[in-house]
């Protein structure tokens, strides 16, 4: 008997590294975001996660097939959020802020220096 055949959900089966969002929905557990194939880049995961477009998001992953890799990128993600809402001047939104502060911690308060 052959395996299952599952379709692959590398895009266009090129060298590309694909971010899944785990979100989560409190008694109803945590799942991989469905996501359009063509929109799982870290750019649109990025923006998705600051415009609110998750739940609860628990951790991103980051995993690219043809050069065999897997990985939690969380703690980079948020401190990339943290950064842009920084030079944007923009607090971050409730369903973003919990993600960062889990994945960054708490920001910190830098010392001014008065003259």
């Amino acid at each position: 008997m052959s395996p299952k055949w599952t379709p692959s959900i590398v895009p266009n089966g090129h060298d590309e590294t694909v971010y899944l969002v785990v979100d989560c929905y409190g008694k109803g557990g945590c799942v991989y975001r469905e996501a359009d194939v063509g929109k799982t880049d870290l750019e649109t995961i990025i923006a998705d996660l600051m415009s609110g477009q998750y739940n609860d998001p628990d951790r991103v992953i980051a995993f690219n097939t043809a050069n065999n890799w897997a990985q939690d990128v969380s703690d980079d993600i948020a401190r990339e959020i943290r950064r842009r809402g920084d030079l944007a001047y923009e607090d971050l939104s409730s369903s973003i802020e919990d993600f960062v502060v889990r994945h960054a911690g708490r920001e910190r308060q830098l010392a001014l220096r008065l003259v």
